[in-house]
């Protein structure tokens, strides 16, 4: 197409949204228009799916769950008990919020809580993190920081980091069970760290679980400062706009229900029955078009704005949990799936945009372009160009060299970064799952290869206690393949390997002697 013919393509498929300031671009997406009227059939489906998922239908069949996240932003759209949940959690939020802000709730040996320990995994700490990344002040009334996995040098960095202000920090243990490995890992080095330091760990500690949960037991009898619901109905990778999210954000002096109110503006806005009306439709069919309803293209995440950095992260949990799956609703092996990363711009041009640009043409790019540069006037660093001007003319400039050289991208302008407009963003992207899952035929509530992945994990740690209580017990050093036998497990010889040396590289007692270049000379025996 010439520049005329792109600029009509432009202004045709265009979608404003007038309340939020928000446009969504999809005419750098080449497909055709008989695309749309083929895909009407699907969307009308998955339309009506949407529309009985919100009034409460069982839209995780595998589970046998509602999903409810839409609710959390209109309570008065929940089918039954939700309403008053939602309503009264949303109030203890902010109740709690202000009584830490104000110092009526404190520590026991400090006048005011200084800063906030978030402990968690996955969604329970990817939306947190991008929220506060993106949406807090410069000088919050808490500062936070966040143990997100089950890596010991990685939590002893972060409790160094904040071991002289441990006394007036508050601890935030998210998880829906209680029982999440990487998150009670935290939970209990927390812990054991404030006992060291002679701190009462229970009143500095606040949990977000559901009713019942073991760590709902656990905060209850150990009398912890507070308890914030996790409702069954919200999986993690949406659970921002619930207590997950809303507290840490609270906490940090975000308005909460500014970004409530623009996911329920954008919620109303992906309700629309019309594909080239709906910006979340328009986000799908461009999804689909680009890996042909296969996900055989990758999505790269491009905001250009700094605040925006971990959105990339966000989106790839929410977008790859929910549609990275190997059966579709009928059972059928469908291998589906939209890989996502990214980074920010225009840091990426100087990174991966080369390959974009030039290599293996496996992606299609999504801009988020932000229109205002900054809160306040900007210097000129050349003539009648900003920084900001810099930063609006590379987004664009590599936009136009990606399509140039065939490489398609959708873009999302907003008119700034706040609550509102990321609590639009986060709903947009929800609705487009959604949406998509729908079309494809599968289940995106569901994660049945994270939890495969958690009992393989729980498998490796059965045996690394047999391998544990077999060396004690021989009085001489075994081989490998003897311990393996010994485990009950001789197919298992590279695990027990892998076990023992990382046992051997902790001084766990276990002792590995041999050439360790050839795995299979060495012997095992315990010090």
């Amino acid at each position: 197409m010439n520049k005329n013919e792109l600029w009509q393509r432009y202004q045709d498929l265009l979608y404003y949204h007038p309340g939020l300031d928000l446009y969504l671009d999809i005419s750098r997406m080449r497909f055709e228009d008989e695309l749309l009227d083929s895909l009407k059939p699907k969307f009308d489906k998955a339309f009506k799916d949407m529309e009985a998922l919100e009034k409460g239908a069982i839209a995780n069949p595998d589970e046998n769950r509602m999903v409810g996240h839409y609710w959390l932003r209109d309570p008065d759209i929940a089918p039954g008990a939700e309403k008053p949940e939602i309503i009264a959690t949303l109030e203890a939020i902010e109740e709690f919020a202000a009584k830490v802000h104000q110092g009526t709730i404190k520590p026991p040996g400090a006048p005011k809580f200084t800063d906030i320990l978030s402990v968690g995994i996955g969604g329970s700490a990817l939306g947190p993190q991008f929220v506060s990344e993106a949406l807090a002040p410069d000088f919050p009334p808490l500062n936070i920081h966040f143990i997100d996995n089950t890596d010991p040098a990685g939590i002893d960095r972060v409790l160094n980091r904040i071991k002289n202000r441990l006394s007036s920090t508050l601890v935030i243990v998210t998880s829906k069970s209680g029982g999440t490995p990487e998150t009670r890992n935290g939970m209990l080095e927390v812990a054991n760290f404030y006992e060291h330091q002679g701190l009462d760990f229970p009143s500095h500690a606040v949990a977000i679980t559901m009713a019942g949960s073991k760590m709902y037991e656990l905060q209850k009898e150990q009398n912890w400062l507070a308890e914030f619901p996790m409702f069954d109905w919200v999986g993690g990778r949406t659970s921002q706009m619930s207590a997950v999210g809303l507290l840490s954000s609270a906490l940090l002096g975000i308005d909460i229900r500014e970004l409530l109110a623009g996911a329920k503006e954008m919620d109303s806005a992906t309700r629309i029955t019309e594909i080239t009306q709906n910006p979340a439709a328009l986000l799908t069919l461009a999804w689909y078009y680009s890996g042909g309803g296969k996900g055989t293209k990758d999505m790269v995440i491009l905001p250009y704005k700094d605040s925006l950095l971990l959105f990339s992260r966000y989106l790839q949990q929410l977008v790859m949990e929910s549609l990275g799956k190997e059966k579709d609703l009928d059972g059928n092996t469908v291998y589906q799936g939209i890989a996502v990363y990214g980074n920010k711009g225009s840091t990426d041009q100087h990174a991966y945009v080369q390959q974009l640009r030039e290599g293996v043409p496996n992606f299609f790019a999504t801009f988020i372009e932000v229109l205002e540069d900054r809160n306040g006037p900007s210097i000129e660093v050349e003539t009648q160009a900003t920084s900001g001007d810099f930063l609006s003319g590379l987004l664009q400039g590599t936009r136009a060299a990606l399509y140039e050289n065939n490489r398609d991208s959708v873009t999302i302008t907003v008119p700034r970064v706040n609550a509102r407009i990321v609590g639009a963003l986060i709903a947009l992207y929800e609705r487009a799952v959604g949406l998509y899952a729908s079309l494809v035929n599968i289940n995106a509530y569901h994660q049945p290869g994270v939890e495969a992945g958690k009992k393989a994990a729980a498998s490796v740690l059965d045996l690394q206690r047999q391998i544990l209580e077999a060396i004690k017990q021989s009085s001489a050093p075994l081989s490998l393949a003897d311990l393996a036998a010994k485990t009950g497990a001789p197919e298992e010889v590279e695990t027990v390997y892998k076990i023992v040396r990382h046992l051997a590289a902790n001084n766990r007692g276990v002792s590995l002697k041999g050439d360790h270049s050839q795995p299979s000379s060495l012997t095992v025996s315990y010090k």
